[in-house]
């Protein structure tokens, strides 16, 4: 069994935005209607004591606590800095970081108090340009967020707060210019970059795609307007004369492609170690999977009877806890699987079939296909001159595509 080391909180429910892709409110899983709109102490208590009893369990002396929502900035302050105390007291020494739209930092300056006492990181969603942003980041009265979130950014980015700042996330839109979105968030000077492909599946296609669930590796031939939208970005982040900053999408595959093993659960085939729990203590899979169906995130668990443990004896997870060995018959049989394991789960989902509908290729099989390949051919043009560095050091010269 492999025990969880990231816990995710979705310490508040509800949005202060109106994002129109957003898979919590407008995918098909609406359950954050039933659910409280923010995490109460008792909750965040008895979740605090059951990640305690996972690391004695398996001996884990560091685990990372990841607060979400909704928008988790809006349990307040006071709310904020006391659920902070119940996890850091509970037992192993604690990651905190937190992912933010950024808005409360500037309505509720004591937030960043509290974010500096207990150390959290802060990572900031921002969609490239105003434009990019302002298309489907809006504010409940339809206006756009981007000034907002720009002011909300620099703030995090000043000398005074730099140290929370973790990064910014940015959603793929195919109506973006992929290098000025990128030099658009290049501006706040991030620590990293992280680029998301907007959560869909087979039954619920991206924008730009219409595709049937492939029966064979994909040939590398037709249309793959995300992963040209990323190889843009990629070489455009790439060719830079100098480092000017991480984008963790492209830097997990590169090691993958060198014969390393990939941090995330988007790429690669390390098994998954990361728990939601929901607001009224539900514990549940990855909550990208509400954009499949009702209910397809749920375990039938809660910190209240059971512990995590009994979590990560669920079937749900263990499928995605078995490498290869847990993708179906087309992704097993391409040479590309190792690298991008198949992609996100959820992007797998097509109604019927094996595996809960879960054992397909990624509706993006054919972008990240294109992504990889590319990648492997820039990487290994770049590596001819230092295989002899590399064969000395142990590393494979070449990436493994």
């Amino acid at each position: 069994m492999v025990p969880f080391r990231q816990f995710l909180l979705k310490i508040h429910s509800r949005c202060n935005l109106a994002c129109d892709y957003c898979y919590m409110y407008e995918g098909a899983d609406q359950s954050w209607r039933s659910r409280p709109r923010r995490m109460a102490l008792p909750t965040v208590r008895r979740t605090a004591r059951r990640i305690a009893e996972h690391a004695a369990e398996h001996g884990l002396d560091e685990v990372s606590v990841v607060l979400h929502g909704g928008e988790p900035l809006l349990v307040g302050a006071g709310h904020l800095d006391a659920l902070l105390g119940e996890l850091a007291s509970a037992g192993p020494r604690v990651r905190f970081s937190l992912q933010t739209n950024g808005l409360r930092l500037l309505d509720e300056p004591a937030l960043l108090d509290v974010l500096h006492r207990r150390r959290v990181a802060v990572g900031v969603s921002l969609d490239g340009t105003r434009a990019d942003h302002d298309r489907h980041r809006l504010l409940p009265s339809g206006a756009g967020s981007w000034a907002r979130t720009a002011e909300a950014v620099r703030l995090l980015g000043s000398p005074e707060h730099r140290e929370l700042f973790a990064g910014l996330l940015c959603v793929v839109d195919l109506a973006a210019d992929p290098v000025a979105a990128y030099e658009a968030l290049l501006e706040f000077a991030p620590p990293r970059i992280d680029f998301l492909l907007p959560h869909a599946t087979w039954e619920a296609q991206p924008a730009g795609v219409r595709r049937s669930v492939p029966l064979s590796p994909p040939s590398g031939e037709g249309p793959a307007p995300y992963g040209e939208w990323l190889i843009a970005a990629f070489d455009r982040w790439y060719d830079a004369p100098r480092r000017e900053t991480g984008v963790r999408l492209f830097e997990e595959l590169a090691v993958l492609l060198l014969g390393g093993r990939a941090a995330s659960e988007a790429v690669g085939l390390a098994p998954v170690d990361l728990v939601v729990v929901e607001a009224d203590g539900t514990i549940e899979q990855a909550d990208s999977l509400k954009v499949a169906f009702d209910g397809a995130a749920g375990t039938g668990l809660d910190v209240w009877r059971h512990g995590f443990a009994e979590a990560a004896a669920h079937p749900a997870f263990r499928a995605r806890q078995r490498g290869l060995g847990g993708l179906g018959p087309v992704c097993e049989a391409c040479p590309l699987a190792r690298v991008c394991g198949g992609g996100l789960y959820a992007h797998r989902y097509a109604a019927g079939g094996e595996g809960g509908g879960f054992a397909h290729p990624s509706v993006y099989c054919a972008d990240l296909d294109r992504l990889i390949r590319h990648m492997a051919g820039r990487l290994r043009a770049g590596l001819a001159g230092l295989a002899g560095v590399a064969r000395a050091g142990g590393v494979s010269a070449h990436p493994s595509v």
